[in-house]
C-alpha cells in the first residue's frame, strides 16, 4: 500500500472556504463536519488536516506535514524550511505600513520608531533587508488600536479595503510591504508522491475557472484571421463542414474576454459562436 500525502488545509475563515471549494473541484473527498480534523480519501492516496492557518507552514515546514495551503504571508513569517509551489487566485491581500494621517511618507522614516504588527518574522527580514533600524512590537490582534493606546508609533498589517484603518485615523504609506494570496507549499527539497497529481489537478481548476470553450462556424477563407481572434493555448481546432466553403472552430479564450472575442468574431463572419464552461482541465 502507497503512503498517502498528507495535506494541510486552513480550518476556519476566508482560506478554509475556498481552499476545500478548490479540492473538491480537483475530485477530492472533503469534510462535511467541520469539528473533523482528519479526513483520509482513499481513493486518491491523500490525508488531510484541518490547522489553524497560521500553524500549516509550521508542520509543512517540519516535515510533519507534506504540503499545505496557506497564505504568502503566513508562509513568510513562519520563517522555515517550505517553498511555495503554487499561487492558488484567491485570498489576495497586501501587507503594508499605516500610521497616523501625515506622520509618514515613506518605510525610511520608521528608524528608531515602534512597529506593531503580528507578523513579526516577515517585518523584522523586510526591514534588515533595507536596514531600517525600528523597534518591532508583536502582537496577535487588534494592531490598529496599537498606536492610539502608545504602544507603536506605525503599524504593518494586511490591508483589504482600508476602512478599518481609516475608522482608527490611520492611513497607508509607502509602498506594499508584500502582495499575498493563497499558495501550495511543500517542504524544501522534497517531492513526495502524489504531490504532482496534487498540483496538476489544482492546475486544472485554475485553468477551468480561468478559461471556457468558444466554439463558431466561419468561412474557410476566413480561418486565419478568426485564428488571430482565438489562438487558443497552442492552436485552435479546425474541423471541416459539410459545406466545404465553412469550417467550425473550436478554441480556449480567457473567461473575461469571452464577450469582446464574440463581437470581434461576429463582425468578422463567424455565425453559430457558442461559449462553453470547462469543470476540469489538464494542460
Amino acid at each position: 500500500m502507497s503512503a498517502k500525502l498528507r495535506v494541510a488545509i486552513p480550518n476556519k475563515g476566508s482560506l478554509s472556504e475556498s481552499a476545500v471549494t478548490m479540492l473538491s473541484e480537483a475530485g477530492y473527498r472533503q469534510r462535511r463536519d467541520s469539528r473533523e480534523l482528519v479526513l483520509v480519501d482513499s481513493d486518491n492516496d491523500i490525508e488531510f488536516f484541518y490547522l489553524r492557518p497560521r500553524d500549516i507552514a509550521v508542520y509543512v515546514g517540519a516535515g510533519t506535514l507534506d504540503v499545505g495551503i496557506t497564505g504568502r504571508d503566513l508562509l513568510l513569517d513562519a520563517e522555515v524550511a517550505a517553498d511555495e509551489l503554487l499561487e492558488l487566485g484567491f485570498a489576495a491581500s497586501t501587507f503594508r505600513f499605516a500610521g497616523p494621517i501625515g506622520d509618514f511618507n515613506s518605510a525610511q522614516e520608521l528608524s528608531g520608531k515602534r512597529l506593531a504588527t503580528s507578523y513579526d518574522g516577515l517585518l523584522r527580514r523586510y526591514l534588515s533587508e533595507r536596514g531600517i533600524d525600528a523597534k518591532v512590537v508583536r502582537l496577535d490582534g487588534a494592531v490598529e488600536s496599537s498606536v492610539r493606546l502608545g504602544v507603536a508609533d506605525a503599524i504593518a498589517d494586511v490591508v483589504e479595503t482600508g476602512n478599518t484603518l481609516r475608522a482608527a485615523g490611520m492611513e497607508v504609506f509607502g509602498e506594499p510591504i508584500l502582495r499575498s494570496e493563497a499558495v501550495l507549499i511543500g517542504r524544501s527539497g522534497e517531492r513526495p508522491a502524489g504531490l504532482d497529481v496534487l498540483i496538476r489537478r489544482l492546475q486544472g481548476v485554475l485553468v477551468a475557472r480561468q478559461y471556457v470553450l468558444v466554439d463558431y462556424d466561419i468561412r474557410a477563407e476566413l480561418v486565419d484571421a478568426a485564428s488571430e481572434l482565438t489562438p487558443g493555448l497552442e492552436s485552435p481546432t479546425v474541423s471541416p463542414l459539410q459545406n466545404s466553403e465553412w469550417a467550425a472552430v473550436r478554441s480556449m479564450v480567457l473567461k473575461k474576454d469571452t464577450n469582446r472575442v464574440m463581437d470581434a468574431l461576429y463582425e468578422l463572419g463567424a455565425r453559430a459562436i457558442l461559449v462553453t464552461s470547462i469543470h476540469a482541465a489538464r494542460i
